[in-house]
């Protein structure tokens, strides 16, 4: 599985929400949760201090990371995919959302988040995994 910053986020706000008592459980019980680049990037641009980032990069590096075969072909399919929602008449807010979205259809994984824009992408790739 991979979670989404959004996921992670709700994670460490405790909020209750599904995806922050899913990526607990998949925690709890030591399943892998794959990151990637542009999510640990996420994470760790909202810490609020020094103190906090630090506390959360000791957090996300114990999660394993994935990387693309080919980033330029990913970032080609992120491209692909986010001309395909505007065609189809949706915007997403993120183009790093369909980037997050390429790299979870490329390694078969699906995808936890809090954030509709993927809702909307996987209505338009169903190739694309929701946890």
């Amino acid at each position: 599985m991979i979670a989404d910053s959004s996921a992670w986020i709700e994670y460490l706000r405790a909020t209750g929400s599904a995806a922050h008592l899913r990526l607990r459980q998949a925690l709890e019980r030591l399943q892998p949760v794959l990151m990637l680049d542009v999510i640990y990037q996420e994470v760790l641009q909202g810490a609020g201090n020094l103190q906090q980032f630090m506390q959360l990069q000791v957090m996300l590096d114990a999660a394993p990371s994935w990387m693309p075969s080919d980033p330029c072909e990913t970032a080609r399919q992120a491209a692909l995919l986010f001309a395909r929602c505007r065609w189809s008449g949706i915007t997403p807010r993120s183009p790093n959302d369909c980037l997050i979205a390429a790299c979870a259809i490329e390694a078969g994984e699906p995808l936890l988040h809090a954030d509709r824009d993927f809702e909307l992408i996987a209505s338009i790739e169903p190739q694309l995994q929701l946890a």
